[in-house]
């Protein structure tokens, strides 16, 4: 149950993450929301959980951080997507 609510965590935090960034004109990319909210949850929550002192408590500097780290991992693949697909002269 426990890595149900993990995935569904981190499809919320990557839809919104894709919202804040203004991806979403096209539509949410689900498959980047999957991958953005659990990667941003854990590198983003873990780092700013640690360092706020709260430990790995559910808390609200988690949640702050799992989207700041949700927000970073979306747009640094709209840069690489956006790099690789520009023609090299």
């Amino acid at each position: 149950m426990l890595i149900i609510g993990m995935i569904l965590f981190g499809l919320l935090v990557g839809a919104a993450a894709q919202l804040v960034l203004g991806r979403s004109r096209s539509g949410i990319d689900w498959t980047l929301a999957l991958v953005a909210g659990v990667v941003g949850s854990f590198v983003g929550g873990l780092i700013v959980s640690l360092l706020a002192g709260d430990g790995l408590e559910l808390r609200l500097s988690g949640i702050i951080g799992s989207i700041a780290g949700a927000i970073i991992v979306t747009a640094a693949w709209s840069w690489w997507k956006n790099r690789s697909a520009s023609p090299v002269d």
